[in-house]
């Protein structure tokens, strides 16, 4: 049996929003206190190849949701040393606007992403403003004309993207929304993007607020538990600032915009403050 590669991941923060602790869960939280929201684009590469997972939003969109813009999703690939030109697959984990809203900034991409999600984000959903607030009609079309022109390559469940590297249909958050499973020299490594928003959710098994299946939200925790061989450290929230203290910075100039998933953790900061956790 061949011996699978294994790869470099990072995580780059290219925004943020302040939030509450009773802004990130279903049916709010009895525990005062803040809560940010960090934005990351991840980062997968060795010899062999580049990949990149969710592409974030641009600017417009940040001013539009109000968002905190610290830099363009092509801005932080580009300072892992990623001309976004030259990316030639890209995995986009939903639809919802702060994962696909730079489209036009890999123009030599093809896309990968859950049948059901495509079909989520164009079906009967979207006329009902508690599934539809979180997309751009704009994110959507620009998806749909890249299936037009070939672009687009559709997942169903489980499938390998490339040696050591799978997408994984989780729902929950979105229908169709996937987390990417990566080999590393730690072992498999889990982003779970949406699949948990923080580690608190995973780690007590609440909900974010939005939320399409509850039901498949909380087994797509247990299925990335599976994943990773039941180990929480291998698993990659994809909106806690936590991540950015829990792992090395990619470099010592990067401390705070780019982490090193692939390494070993190098803080265990609990995410679960006093007195808070099962509300």
């Amino acid at each position: 049996m061949d011996q699978l590669p294994v790869y470099e991941v990072y995580a780059a923060r290219f925004a943020m929003r302040p939030l509450q602790r009773k802004d990130n869960f279903l049916g709010g939280d009895p525990h005062e206190g803040p809560m940010p929201m960090d934005y990351f684009v991840w980062m997968i590469r060795n010899a062999d190849r580049t990949i990149v997972v969710d592409v974030g939003f641009n600017a417009e969109v940040s001013a539009k949701r109000k968002r905190t813009y610290l830099r363009t999703p092509r801005e932080a690939l580009a300072l892992l040393g990623v001309d976004t030109h030259t990316v030639k697959d890209v995995i986009i984990s939903h639809m919802h606007y702060d994962h696909v809203g730079t489209l036009d900034d890999f123009p030599n991409a093809q896309f990968h992403i859950q049948d059901e999600e495509m079909a989520y984000a164009t079906g009967r959903y979207m006329g009902n403003h508690q599934f539809s607030h979180g997309i751009e009609l704009t994110d959507v079309i620009g998806m749909v004309k890249r299936v037009y022109a070939n672009r687009v390559t559709f997942h169903n469940g489980t499938e390998d993207i490339a040696p050591g590297i799978s997408v994984h249909r989780i729902g929950g958050h979105t229908k169709g929304l996937q987390c990417v499973r990566v080999h590393t020299q730690r072992g498999w490594v889990v982003l779970a993007s949406d699949a948990s928003h923080y580690y608190e959710h995973i780690e007590t098994e609440r909900f974010f607020r939005s939320v399409f299946n509850i039901g498949d939200m909380l087994d797509g925790y247990r299925t990335m538990r599976a994943l990773t061989g039941g180990s929480l450290e291998h698993i990659i929230p994809g909106h806690d600032p936590l991540v950015l203290q829990r792992y090395p910075a990619a470099s010592p100039e990067l401390a705070g915009t780019v982490a090193r998933l692939d390494l070993a953790p190098i803080s265990n900061v609990s995410s679960i403050p006093p007195g808070a956790g099962h509300a």
